[in-house]
């Protein structure tokens, strides 16, 4: 694993001090390595605001509001035991308040609801269609987040209007899309050629503004989006509202 600088030495501090178990440990040091990863993407040293993007990433990823703020009290527990060492003169963290716990799952969306995020959406500007298809694609099929940024061009069928989704541990499913799901779609694909990068196709069903294969976060941020725009919040609302409102319904 790629951890931040003495996360070794905090970690053989926690099984020493704490007693902790060589499991936990493990659990500690890949929450270390994940906010590595962030550090290392946005190119900054540990900020208040870097260790926002790291949360905002994570809840980008549909992560559970117990597994973020487990894995801010590492990050927390890291930064505590550097000022205490004498190794940094400032903990980024105490700026930030752990996120809440919810007592029961998030409410899903109304059929209602769910229509009025669609419909708002317009259907003339290259982002609005493909913001529309990714809507009407994640109520449709009720994936997962990662089943959305990983599905191709090729795992769709129009001719039998299914799409085959690669879930956890690479499990493949046939799911059926539906009309209307299937008709943004159809919508979205010869605009999905003009944002291609020139002499470069990522080969995703899904492309951001930069001709790439639109990733969690970019899902989590159009969702949000979308929503904002009819009043919903964004507490109320992630590409896994989405899927649990699609389970509901159906």
């Amino acid at each position: 694993m790629d951890l931040p600088d003495h996360a070794h030495e905090f970690l053989a501090s926690l099984r020493a001090e704490r007693g902790l178990s060589v499991n936990t440990a493990a659990a500690y040091g890949r929450d270390l390595a994940q906010y590595q990863k962030t550090l290392a993407d946005i190119g900054t040293d540990p900020t208040t605001e870097a260790v926002r993007e790291h949360l905002s990433r994570l809840r980008a990823d549909d992560l559970a509001p117990t597994s973020i703020a487990r894995k801010l009290a590492s990050i927390r527990s890291y930064h505590r035991f550097l000022v205490s060492e004498g190794l940094a003169t400032e903990d980024p963290t105490t700026a930030i308040a752990s996120p809440s716990r919810p007592a029961t799952l998030p409410k899903g969306l109304t059929i209602d609801e769910v229509a009025s995020i669609i419909e708002a959406i317009p259907g003339v500007e290259p982002l609005d269609v493909r913001d529309r298809a990714i809507t009407e694609f994640l109520y449709a099929t009720g994936c997962r987040v990662s089943e959305l940024t990983t599905c191709d061009l090729h795992d769709l069928d129009v001719e039998t209007t299914t799409v085959l989704l690669t879930g956890k541990g690479n499990k493949q499913r046939l799911v059926p899309i539906g009309s209307f799901a299937l008709k943004a779609i159809e919508a979205w694909l010869p605009v999905r050629l003009g944002l291609r990068k020139p002499g470069a196709d990522p080969g995703a069903l899904f492309l951001s503004s930069r001709g790439n294969r639109l990733n969690r976060q970019g899902v989590w941020r159009i969702v949000t989006a979308r929503g904002a725009a009819v009043g919903i919040p964004p507490d109320r609302l992630s590409p896994h509202v989405f899927r649990h409102s699609a389970a509901t319904h159906m």
